[in-house]
């Protein structure tokens, strides 16, 4: 642990989406504030149906649909973790995002924020997982920016994990001084 997170204090939020595109290195960041924080890391992928695991792998893209029963049990998991948690979770519409804040009122997001050829650059160096490098234009034509949303830190997805934890860890304590 390093002198950032060891000085640590305590968040004024107390929970926290990891979001964005595949391969804007959700579940790093997602590891390494639910670390720092002590916190429970929930990674989002694992929730999903077998239907819609069996769609992404096939190269189909979500629908809303699909993504109705996930998002429910995210935001029931939020809910059930009043202690604080993390979750990844690429959140890509608005609604998406409204339906996770009703579920936790208070919720934060951490918008990781990545161009479309990196995005594809990363997805397709990530061996046996569950959604492929043809998929991230479908995330892309989703995607409804959370910039400018209440409870939303905007982040450049190319910057360094470490840099890109502090960023979270120093909004968390002070939101509304560094919020998008």
């Amino acid at each position: 642990m390093d002198s950032a997170t060891k000085s640590f204090s305590s968040p004024t939020a107390s929970a926290l989406v990891v979001m964005g595109v595949a391969g804007c290195g959700k579940s790093s960041l997602g590891r390494a504030c639910a670390e720092a924080l002590g916190w429970p890391l929930l990674e989002g992928d694992d929730y999903h149906s077998h239907e819609s695991v069996a769609k992404m792998k096939a190269g189909i893209a979500l629908t809303d649909a699909d993504r109705e029963g996930w998002l429910a049990r995210l935001g029931q998991m939020l809910a059930d973790r009043p202690q604080g948690a993390v979750l990844t979770c690429s959140a890509l519409r608005q609604r998406y995002r409204d339906q996770l804040r009703a579920a936790r009122p208070g919720l934060h997001f951490a918008f990781l924020d990545l161009d479309e050829a990196t995005a594809r650059e990363r997805v397709a160096a990530r061996a046996g997982h569950l959604f492929p490098p043809s998929l991230v234009a479908s995330q892309f034509a989703t995607l409804e920016s959370p910039v400018g949303e209440p409870g939303v830190l905007h982040l450049d997805a190319t910057l360094p994990l470490e840099r890109l934890r502090d960023q979270v860890l120093a909004w968390l304590r002070h939101p509304t001084e560094t919020s998008a």
